[in-house]
């Protein structure tokens, strides 16, 4: 099979051909399932191809997160990687697991392959802070060995902190409400355009 097709002879006589020679060797003897119809039930829209991808992938043991648009699998290794953010061992491994996402989600982002849905970066800080969080309810789950455990008691209700003199307040995203406020930019490219008459 490693040979090359002769120049004199056509595409498909040269793969007749190589059939022939693989049967005559006996290759296709013994095959699982020869002689045997394929066991396909199409679901109800009755689509044999659709029926035939979904039992090869269940035989090979394709997940179907496989089957995915890079945006999609890009979106659920996010939600993943979120909801184990608290078991990884170290903020190194934090910092460089969500580096390399962000990468491949600029990667895909530069020439998008699959239906326009937009991937948010992932805030690393965001989730080495998760992580810290997370190591830090451990060390107050986890007793110390040889020290008797706390008995329960109720939380305390949370007071609100008291503003400190000359520090400013926290003003968040401002520029998102300006830009959903903001008109959209064709009315105001007119509005330009008849000013400039």
């Amino acid at each position: 099979m490693t040979e090359r097709k002769p120049r004199q002879q056509s595409f498909t006589s040269w793969i007749d051909q190589q059939i022939a020679d693989a049967e005559n060797r006996g290759v296709f003897d013994n095959l699982p399932g020869a002689g045997k119809p394929l066991n396909i039930k199409p679901t109800g829209d009755g689509d044999f191809g659709q029926a035939w991808i979904r039992d090869y992938a269940r035989r090979e043991g394709v997940t179907p997160e496989e089957f995915l648009p890079t945006p999609l699998k890009l979106r659920r290794e996010i939600e993943q990687l979120t909801e184990i953010v608290g078991e990884m061992r170290s903020e190194a491994e934090v910092r460089e697991t969500f580096g390399d996402l962000n990468r491949r989600i600029i990667e895909w982002r530069r020439i998008p392959v699959g239906p326009p849905i937009h991937v948010r970066l992932v805030n690393t800080d965001e989730m080495v802070a998760r992580w810290r969080a997370a190591q830090a309810a451990k060390a107050t789950r986890a007793p110390a060995p040889g020290a008797q455990p706390a008995p329960e008691a109720q939380p305390a209700p949370r007071a609100q902190a008291a503003p400190q003199k000359g520090a400013r307040p926290v003003r968040r995203h401002t520029w998102l409400r300006r830009l959903r406020h903001r008109p959209p930019r064709s009315s105001q490219l007119g509005t330009n355009r008849q000013g400039r008459r």
